[in-house]
């Protein structure tokens, strides 16, 4: 395979619609303002008129590179022949799912989305209950599984699409102009997406995605709210009426592969225009996609268990190397059906990942217990006893909106994120920290050359301001390999910036791409899928909030100039 940092020359298609917008763009001064440009973009035809973007959770550089090698991924191989790797691919400072899919769908990082994980705190929202705005501010926001109604309180998951329905216990308020209003996760969202550019720019088009939590995931939405018309509603939490141990999907992979075969049925049904459901047929959605948890979840089985890798090199154990074997077969599956129904030679097909996973090296694997929270605790910058998030409701129930407010958080899984309870307090909870920074007890495990503590300005610059809110004080990024657990089901995690969790895999095939097979290096972030996205597509990227303000450029080789 051939090797080259320059932009990849596209097919003779792609490159006569391009010019057609070059010079629609070029032809006068006023073409070039802002305000007018919208209204220059150029019509929705040519090669490209579907985007599929698929994210196999897990999926690491090294892991595409590898099977490809070997032969084990034969459908993304053949992708990639005919497209274009990105090998030095990286999630923008932070790799949980929402801050993952959010740099893929938005062009942003947390700094502009305002996601940082799924179970998060905001400074300005008031409790559930608190349905006048009149109480304490701060509340641990927590948009996963427990956000369906069969949730509400703390009901067992009993239903595939959780209900049917948001857990009211689930979703804070927040004053607006005035008025207390309930924050949806699409309200709590703070730019919008493609799905909802699509929609805007390009008359008569459909949107779709599958993802694991069936109400969690409506920020996808957008601000609008009505950005994707298709969300599947699939919880991968909730019982499988069909196993024996009353088991969610999420046990063994081997059940997991169940629940993305959904996923793989939702988008077969639309690529034959029906929904995901398949009891509608309303046309083939103009970008579409789906998340995949097969590969996740066998890289955070234990290693002795057959789960994980092998050594630091990315050899995948058992179940990695069945789970890539089955995320391929999947693959193919897609694209075979693309192909019997013409629509391969119209579409953009999209391989990444929201997050890769850490350690690989099982050597390098430190399970720390929830140290950092535990020195938090002692120094009393948070409850002592522990009363603070989502665990701390008056029920005992998890997410039933008996929480405390105004408690500060901290979440951590192979980070932490901090927020301090009393602001005024940071300078000295950083000394602490630093005091603290060895493995040994109560030390946090942070002593090494790729560990950090960030806050203040550079934190500010990176994350936006904590007084606005929702940023936290501080982040606290561990020596690569340490999970603040004491879990003996897993001996992998995602969601900080430790090598094997920001370094992803992506392939992206495209219509009529001239000298496929080409290999990007150049670093590259995941946040610049989303321009690329809009581009193939024929619309202005700028239209995405966060693109604007961060500045998000497209990838090489899917720059709008070099069309």
């Amino acid at each position: 395979m051939k090797r080259t940092n320059k932009r990849v020359l596209l097919g003779r298609s792609a490159i006569a619609a391009v010019i057609a917008v070059a010079f629609l763009h070029t032809s006068s001064a006023a073409a070039r303002n802002e305000d007018d440009h919208s209204s220059r973009e150029r019509e929705h035809r040519g090669a490209v008129q579907h985007v599929l973007l698929i994210s196999f959770d897990g999926l690491h550089e090294q892991d595409v590179a590898r099977c490809i090698a070997s032969n084990a991924c034969p459908n993304l191989a053949l992708l990639a022949k005919s497209g274009i790797t990105y090998t030095n691919a990286h999630t923008p400072g932070l790799s949980d799912s929402f801050p993952g899919l959010a740099a893929l769908v938005t062009g942003g990082s947390p700094k502009t989305t305002g996601l940082f994980y799924d179970v998060s705190y905001d400074r300005t929202l008031y409790a559930p209950s608190d349905t006048g705005c009149t109480g304490t501010q701060g509340w641990n926001v927590v948009f996963d599984e427990t956000t369906g109604i069969d949730a509400k309180d703390g009901g067992a998951l009993v239903h595939l699409d959780g209900g049917g329905a948001f857990n009211p216990q689930a979703i804070p308020n927040a004053k607006v102009d005035g008025v207390c209003k309930p924050v949806y996760p699409h309200d709590y969202v703070k730019t919008n997406t493609v799905f909802e550019v699509v929609k805007q720019r390009i008359p008569h088009s459909r949107t779709a995605w599958s993802d694991k939590h069936a109400w969690g995931y409506d920020w996808l939405n957008g601000p609008s709210g009505r950005g994707v018309d298709d969300l599947a509603r699939t919880e991968i939490n909730s019982i499988d009426p069909n196993s024996s141990t009353k088991a969610d999907f999420t046990d063994i992979y081997t059940h997991t592969e169940q629940f993305d075969d959904l996923h793989v049925q939702a988008l077969i049904n639309q690529i034959d225009g029906k929904n995901s459901n398949g009891d509608a047929s309303p046309g083939v959605p103009t970008i579409f996609g789906a998340n995949f948890q097969t590969l996740s979840v066998a890289q955070k089985a234990v290693v002795s268990s057959g789960g994980g890798y092998l050594d630091g090199s990315f050899t995948p154990g058992p179940q990695v190397s069945d789970a890539i074997g089955y995320i391929d077969a999947s693959l193919g599956r897609i694209v075979a059906e693309l192909k019997q129904r013409n629509l391969y030679r119209s579409t953009a097909i999209i391989v990444t990942s929201k997050h890769g996973q850490s350690p690989a090296d099982h050597s390098k694997l430190v399970k720390n217990g929830n140290t950092l929270g535990k020195l938090l605790q002692a120094n009393a910058y948070l409850d002592p006893d522990g009363n603070y998030g989502q665990n701390a409701t008056k029920s005992g129930n998890l997410n039933d909106g008996t929480g405390l407010s105004g408690t500060g958080f901290v979440q951590t899984d192979d980070i932490g994120l901090i927020w301090l309870r009393d602001q005024r307090q940071l300078a000295q909870v950083v000394t602490t920290l630093k005091d603290n920074l060895s493995c040994n007890a109560p030390g946090i495990c942070a002593d090494g050359p790729r560990a950090y503590l960030l806050y203040g300005p550079r934190l500010a610059a990176s994350f936006g301001d904590p007084r606005e809110g929702r940023t936290p004080d501080i982040v606290v990024q561990p020596n690569p390999g340490v999970i603040y657990t004491s879990s003996t089901t897993k001996d992998e995690e995602h969601g900080g910036n430790a090598p094997d969790d920001n370094h992803l895999g992506l392939v992206i095939y495209v219509p009529d791409v001239r000298n496929g097979g080409q290999t990007v290096s150049d670093r590259v972030l995941t946040t610049q899928v989303a321009p690329t996205i809009l581009n193939l597509l024929g619309v202005d990227s700028r239209n995405l909030n966060s693109v604007r303000v961060e500045g998000t450029q497209a990838l090489p080789g899917f720059d709008r100039n070099t069309f």
